[in-house]
């Protein structure tokens, strides 16, 4: 049986998202020369945000992380994993000013509007879809609010705040803990070590595998390929 995300991913691809996010960077001609700069510099984060999101959506392994945490293959599973990987992004640019904050909120905006269209290629009823969007919202502000206690906490608080949210309090296997504690402690050290100017620039992102051979190895990203208007 073909796995929910692969149909997922055969259905809805970055192609489809760029054409209309490349008119964000229309600035408008009459403003002047200081505020068409500006317009400009929050157009480009707009597309750098839409590639660091789709990075989270399309560089994972969903199918590791439903077998190595014995995950139904859902909707819902798909969304927990997507839900961590973006607040590990939203982690990461927070550390870079008003502009990452900025990305951080488009990023967050880039989620709901995939996750929207998700549930209707999936033909879920809009009304029942409409409801579990506003429940999912709620857990996702829970979420990123209980994964923030846990990265700043040692290794057990943030065991504690994936296994609330992660999932879902149903966790048996203490080895299952420890690998995701594990992946989110490097992936958030990897990420640290990418450089902000790039990330704002390009958005560009990789992920770490969830098993390694050598976890504790941090391998130095290479730098990312952009033009000079930084696409």
């Amino acid at each position: 049986m073909a796995l929910l995300v692969r149909v997922l991913r055969n259905q809805i691809s970055i192609s489809q998202w760029v054409p209309g996010c490349s008119r964000l960077l229309l600035a408008s001609r009459t403003q002047g020369q200081q505020g068409r700069t500006l317009s400009g510099t929050f157009q480009k984060i707009k597309i750098a945000a839409l590639r660091m999101y789709t990075s989270c959506v399309e560089k994972t392994d969903f199918e590791e992380f439903f077998l190595r945490c014995q995950m139904p293959d859902t909707f819902n599973s798909w969304f927990l994993i997507t839900l961590l990987h973006v607040w590990m992004c939203l982690v990461r640019m927070k550390q870079e000013g008003r502009s990452g904050k900025y990305m951080c909120r488009i990023i967050v905006h880039f989620m709901w509007e995939d996750v929207e269209q998700r549930g209707r290629i999936m033909g879920v009823n809009p009304y029942i879809l409409k409801k579990n969007m506003m429940l999912m919202t709620n857990n996702f502000y829970a979420a990123i609010l209980g994964y923030d206690e846990g990265i700043l906490s040692d290794d057990r608080g943030l065991a504690a705040a994936l296994w609330r949210t992660f999932f879902n309090q149903k966790c048996e296997d203490p080895r299952q803990l420890e690998l995701l504690v594990e992946y989110v402690r490097k992936q958030i050290q990897y990420l640290d070590s990418m450089n902000g100017e790039d990330l704002l620039l390009t958005g560009e992102v990789s992920w770490r595998p969830l098993v390694e051979k050598n976890p504790q190895s941090i391998l130095k990203p290479h730098s990312p390929t952009y033009n000079d208007e930084g696409l």
